[in-house]
């Protein structure tokens, strides 16, 4: 079958899709993925075990219908070990395996042009020849240089492996950074494919096994290529920033911030920067929507960002932008929650009980009647609200009962039975008695 090419818009320059050439009676069974640990404290790995939409189990046992099932070879979580393990890397590097493969990097790669000699940063497996036991290490990014042309995809999992994290922090001796900024502008995959990056520190696990099933999907011809943004981050993921979505919003628009850890106001004075972090956390929680850094009490720290972590820093210090913004925040929520009281406090009561002047709740002091503020600003609100609009009510003769008749409550209403009823009368319970007593009255008479 001869190869197809597709071209779409991807957050930049069009990209040239060449799909693996394969018989259109024989769908994809398998994609076989290599897992490489370069700088790593091995958290994204945690994270996606964790992953429920769709979970790892899913993706490893074929359940997802249409979706491939993925053979994946990890340096923690297989059972091989030594030879066996590195075996599987060399059948793909050689161009032998019986189905595709992706590469998923967690970790920062590494720049061994800085060692003297021979030498590793990080390594997996190796081979006769260079050491006194008769053995050289293999670095990791000579894998990464051998596997990257003839993958379907290559994933960056992780802030460290998508833009060099705290291993490429200032002052690093390793030259760590992240696998974009290793295979450069011009890296296609064998699909046609840049560096797929999904970052985070750790990442939230369902952002990857999504991404993943969708790949799959597309590697199998049975939905197109995700949105990606310019920086190849799945752009349904990463579009809003954190301050978008974030249950503490409200209060940085009505000027209100915490002044300490545990306060439920906006923490952006505590050195939170989501109003410019892309993330989606706060939306989709760390662990099957529980979680996330702000919904637990902690600012963001900006993790999923390429300038993370040095542009970031000082961690807990109020961002420099906010010395703007937050006074700006502060004086508009003034006048934002003063209005915005208003209408709380006129919704904040029933109609019933406007015409009484009164409330039943016995969980308060009672009200007796509005203060003059109070009844001058209903009545303006509801000129605003009901401007060019219907009232509730049948006030309109279309909606009106035929032959002049009227519900009895609507009766009373008009009379101004309830609005020049005293004591316990407001209420229904005491009204009804009353009735029951006229009634008995009358029987007995």
């Amino acid at each position: 079958m001869g190869a197809e090419v597709l071209s779409l818009e991807a957050g930049g320059p069009s990209v040239e899709l060449d799909p693996l050439p394969r018989s259109t009676t024989s769908p994809i069974e398998k994609v076989y993925a290599f897992w490489l640990a370069g700088m790593s404290c091995d958290g994204c790995s945690i994270s996606v075990t964790g992953a429920s939409e769709p979970s790892v189990e899913d993706l490893l046992l074929g359940t997802i219908p249409g979706v491939p099932r993925v053979i994946l070879y990890h340096p923690v979580l297989n059972s091989e070990a030594g030879e066996e393990f590195v075996y599987n890397f060399e059948l793909a590097a050689q161009g032998r395996l019986d189905a595709p493969y992706v590469v998923i990097m967690e970790g920062s790669a590494v720049d061994d042009s800085l060692i003297k000699g021979n030498g590793y940063w990080v390594g997996l497996g190796a081979r006769d020849g260079g050491n006194e036991d008769g053995r050289s290490v293999i670095s990791v990014m000579e894998w990464v240089d051998r596997l990257a042309p003839g993958a379907a995809a290559m994933i960056a999992i992780g802030t460290c492996a998508t833009w060099g994290g705290v291993p490429a922090a200032i002052g690093n001796p390793t030259g760590a950074m992240g696998l974009m900024d290793y295979l450069g502008k011009d890296y296609r995959s064998a699909f046609g494919l840049p560096v797929i990056n999904i970052p985070g520190c750790a990442p939230v696990g369902d952002n990857f096994t999504e991404v993943v099933a969708m790949l799959l999907h597309f590697l199998q011809g049975t939905g197109p290529l995700p949105e990606f943004d310019a920086l190849g981050r799945p752009a349904w993921q990463f579009r809003d920033t954190v301050h978008n979505r974030c249950v503490r919003g409200g209060y940085y628009e009505e000027g209100l911030f915490a002044k300490k850890y545990g306060d439920p106001e906006c923490l952006v004075e505590l050195g939170c920067w989501g109003p410019v972090v892309q993330c989606n956390i706060v939306e989709r929680g760390a662990l099957r929507h529980h979680g996330g850094c702000m919904n637990q009490g902690g600012i963001c720290i900006g993790c999923t960002m390429p300038g993370f972590p040095d542009k970031f820093t000082p961690f807990y210090k109020e961002p420099p932008g906010a010395t703007l913004s937050t006074p700006t925040s502060k004086n508009v929520g003034k006048i934002i929650r003063f209005l915005r009281n208003v209408s709380r406090v006129h919704q904040n009561r029933e109609t019933h009980w406007d015409k009484v002047g009164d409330t039943p709740s016995g969980w308060a002091l009672q009200r007796k009647g509005d203060p003059l503020f109070g009844r001058f600003a209903d009545f303006f609100y509801r000129k605003l609200q009901y401007h060019q609009a219907v009232k509730p009510g049948r006030s309109l003769p279309v909606t009106q009962f035929r032959d002049g008749f009227e519900v009895a409550n609507k009766k009373r209403d008009d009379a101004g039975g309830l609005e020049d009823a005293e004591g316990e009368m407001k209420w229904g319970y005491a009204r009804r008695r009353a009735k029951l007593e006229r009634e008995k009255q009358g029987f007995e008479a």
